[in-house]
């Protein structure tokens, strides 16, 4: 497949769409953006004291690979510089550019399918509950050696929520036309396995 064809996987925090995106785009052989990657590196240049603003109209790729970007301060404060419609703008555009690039692409976010790219062919909504979302973000956090309290995970899990689901601009919600897959109770290999074939139902309905 040469034509565009979006798969737009939105999803809260820990959910498993960042493992699903990239194995959906590993499948079929797309190109994958995680668009939160985007956030948390204007995030990271607002905690070293950078507008915010400013940050994102300079953003560059290669900001995307800073390892540090995964660290839990970086993610609260990407979720801070989210709710800033100025910052989301100046975002969406490279978003959306990427997303009907020639060979098909993954998009995994929190808007992808309601603001983004709203006629992406497949959009998926990757959900889990606070509880399971929290352990997991716990475990990884654990395993890269950080010193992490469950409790303080679960609430900061809650608040990232609240706010992501409250804020004024694209609130995170699935699209009309989303696949709800929850993987509160799956395994990795089944999440990716119901991904991918809502993906190829799509693709097969374009044939």
């Amino acid at each position: 497949m040469t034509e565009p064809f979006t798969v737009a996987i939105d999803g809260p925090a820990a959910a498993g769409k960042g493992t699903v995106s990239r194995a959906v785009a590993a499948h079929f052989g797309f190109a994958h953006l995680d668009t939160g990657l985007l956030y948390r590196a204007v995030g990271a240049q607002v905690l070293q004291g950078t507008n915010a603003i400013d940050a994102a109209h300079a953003l560059m790729p290669e900001a995307l690979e800073d390892p540090s970007l995964r660290t839990a301060a970086v993610a609260q404060a990407a979720s801070k510089v989210a709710v800033i419609p100025q910052v989301r703008a100046a975002l969406v555009d490279f978003q959306r550019a990427f997303a009907r690039r020639a060979g098909g692409a993954v998009l995994d976010g929190r808007d992808i399918g309601t603001v983004v790219v709203p006629q992406a062919e497949a959009q998926l909504f990757v959900t889990a509950s606070a509880e399971v979302r929290a352990k997991r973000r716990w475990t990884e956090l654990k395993e890269r050696g950080e010193d992490a309290d469950f409790e303080q995970v679960l609430e900061d899990v809650r608040i990232r929520d609240a706010r992501d689901t409250e804020r004024a601009t694209a609130p995170l919600r699935p699209s009309e036309r989303a696949y709800i897959l929850d993987t509160s109770h799956m395994s990795i290999d089944a999440a990716v396995a119901a991904a991918i074939a809502q993906v190829e139902a799509k693709r097969s309905g374009l044939r």
